[in-house]
């Protein structure tokens, strides 16, 4: 699953959860990763947390609007984990791995909340993570995700960008890129070497 998470800061046990977009990936007929569907809330500031200026800046949310229909952040987690128990019971796993761009930051927001809401029933496995930052410099040498994606012959529309939804579907898009090509090296490695 694919996550991406907008906040109001950096520290994930003081500042706010505000945005949180999954990607459910599936694979194909073809056996190829794809995007199946995107789910994303808009979420509450949680009572006394911080919202450091510089990242709404950057982030454009207006964490008291009314227009963002925001919903507290309990029931924006149990939906998520609802979503993701969905998919692992479906695909017979244990635990989901987060897939994200800098897939710690996004991992440590999602598991402090789960801690705030004394959520019982984290679906995400709490260390492990396949991040796209990583992918990313292997395979193109960038790290910044506008970069990754121009690189891959993505789209990137940067008035977009710092949303939750749209940067969980670049990530997504790439990290679908990414498995999809290693694929078939693979299989051209294979028919080489026979």
């Amino acid at each position: 699953v694919v996550v991406d998470v907008e906040t109001g800061g950096f520290d994930n046990r003081r500042d706010a959860l505000l945005e949180v977009a999954a990607v459910v990936l599936r694979i194909d007929e073809k056996g190829e990763l794809r995007c199946h569907r995107t789910y994303n809330w808009h979420i509450e500031p949680f009572p006394h947390s911080n919202l450091d200026p510089k990242s709404l800046e950057v982030n454009g949310i207006k964490p008291f609007s009314p227009l963002r229909l925001a919903i507290p952040e309990e029931k924006a987690i149990d939906e998520l984990f609802r979503v993701v128990r969905k998919e692992v019971q479906l695909n017979n796993c244990n635990r989901a791995i987060l897939v994200g761009h800098n897939a710690p930051f996004d991992l440590g927001f999602i598991l402090s909340a789960a801690n705030r809401v004394d959520s019982k029933r984290n679906p995400f496995h709490p260390f492990s993570t396949l991040d796209t930052v990583t992918l990313g410099a292997v395979m193109y040498g960038q790290t910044v995700l506008a970069r990754i994606a121009q690189a891959a012959g993505m789209g990137w529309d940067a008035s977009q960008a710092h949303s939750a939804v749209y940067d969980v579907e670049k990530t997504a898009e790439l990290f679908c890129h990414f498995v999809n090509t290693w694929q078939t090296l693979d299989a051209a490695f294979k028919a080489v070497e026979t």
